[in-house]
């Protein structure tokens, strides 16, 4: 059984009550997103709040963070409440797909972790299912959706499996996004599998840049350095 809560070093992550707790996946692209001057900051699929708390840990900037699912939404209302930064992240409950279409708002830096499983088996369990696949936000949708809020000089980044990673590459490039950076993500020094790939889109890229992370050495928890300095900011221990 998961934690009811997860400890960081400047806030802490209640998720008694969300489908999907903390994962590997949100924090290394919450650590790997630099914010860089961002004003204003969208987290598509917060679940927990995690990655928009981790971005507001780093900046200044106004963040938005939006689920589809309204249990989701009070969890990650609450965690904002109890976090330094009550006053800059702001939760709302929204289909991205809407979302898009009726803000005015143009963001700086728009960063998801989103459903990515795209024909495998349905997990159990709806709240679990609708955080996991990527019916309800098909990637082409979920494209659409960024290019409409993103502003013409912002970056928008994402974390997927490989396989789902270059059909989203493919999707985004043939509207209009540009991979600008790629991370790529292995678990362990002793297996070559590539798991996870962090992207970075923008409309106009001047330059491609790409870097490989290994999380654990040869056993479990057993941390690489690389893997220790990306997340040093919030992990308790590194």
């Amino acid at each position: 059984m998961p934690n009811e809560h997860f400890a960081f070093k400047q806030f802490t992550i209640w998720q008694d009550k969300c489908a999907m707790k903390v994962g590997t996946d949100a924090v290394l692209l919450g650590a790997w997103v630099k914010p860089n001057g961002a004003k204003r900051i969208l987290d598509i699929g917060t679940g927990t709040g995690v990655i928009a708390l981790m971005l507001a840990q780093r900046s200044t900037a106004l963040i938005d963070a939006i689920d589809i699912d309204i249990t989701a939404c009070e969890q990650a209302a609450e965690n904002v409440k109890l976090s330094p930064w009550p006053e800059r992240v702001r939760i709302l409950h929204h289909s991205f797909q809407e979302f898009s279409e009726e803000t005015t708002t143009r963001y700086d830096l728009v960063v998801s972790n989103p459903p990515y499983f795209l024909d495998s088996s349905k997990a159990s369990g709806l709240e679990r299912t609708t955080a996991r696949h990527a019916d309800l936000l098909p990637y082409h949708e979920l494209v659409d959706s960024v290019i409409r809020v993103l502003d013409k000089k912002g970056k928008f980044c994402v974390i997927l499996p490989v396989k789902e990673a270059a059909i989203f590459d493919r999707i985004a490039k043939e509207r209009g996004l540009h991979l600008s950076k790629l991370m790529r993500v292995r678990t362990r020094t002793d297996k070559d599998t590539e798991k996870r790939q962090m992207m970075q889109f923008e409309f106009s890229p001047s330059s491609f840049s790409e870097d490989t992370i290994v999380i654990e050495m040869n056993a479990r928890h057993e941390y690489t350095d690389e893997y220790k300095a990306l997340t040093g900011d919030y992990y308790i221990g590194f």
